[in-house]
């Protein structure tokens, strides 16, 4: 599998949520194997090396790779959920989004001072959710916070909001 052929297996779905979007539905790659094995193997070679402790998958699409890269680097799997659905005690933090507030939470025992993580989630559009989600993964004082995304937009410059130490990276660049 090469990186054309993952980027083949995306499709794009126009006016999606809203007029004028072109939303790129990765569900037609997560379903062909070669494109999941593909998508771990190119994870696994960039993050194998940096001592990872934790890997945090965004709700919901960063729930379907980071677990699967999370076991191939034998760590553990964190899931950042929105407001009201984790059943212990949580930190949370709110942002804006385009259409208005969001909120999103991790386990208050989910992170330690001691944690290298690696927050994922599946594309970087403008960056709003990826960078509140940085903001809540600092009020745990981690070591060190690395960020990924499958597919990156980057004619929409989401990176330019993120602070300087956190480290992004992006497997597919459209």
């Amino acid at each position: 599998m090469t990186e054309e052929q993952v980027k083949k297996a995306i499709r794009d779905i126009p006016d999606f949520p809203s007029k004028g979007i072109l939303f790129k539905d990765l569900t037609t790659a997560f379903k062909e194997p070669s494109c999941m094995k593909w998508f771990e193997n190119e994870l696994y070679k960039r993050y194998k090396d940096k001592g990872i402790t934790k890997i945090v998958g965004i709700e919901s699409r960063g729930f379907v790779v980071a677990p699967i890269l999370g076991n191939r680097l034998n760590i553990g799997f964190v899931p950042m959920r929105k407001k009201g659905k984790l059943p212990a005690e949580t930190v949370e933090i709110s942002y804006s989004k385009e259409y208005g507030i969001d909120t999103i939470e991790l386990h208050k025992d989910s992170l330690t001072t001691d944690d290298i993580i690696l927050i994922h989630d599946d594309l970087l559009a403008t960056g709003g959710t990826m960078i509140a989600a940085c903001k809540l993964a600092k009020k745990f004082n981690v070591k060190k916070i690395y960020v990924n995304f499958l597919v990156e937009l980057d004619f929409l410059d989401g990176r330019k909001g993120f602070d300087e130490d956190i480290e992004i990276d992006s497997l597919l660049h459209f």
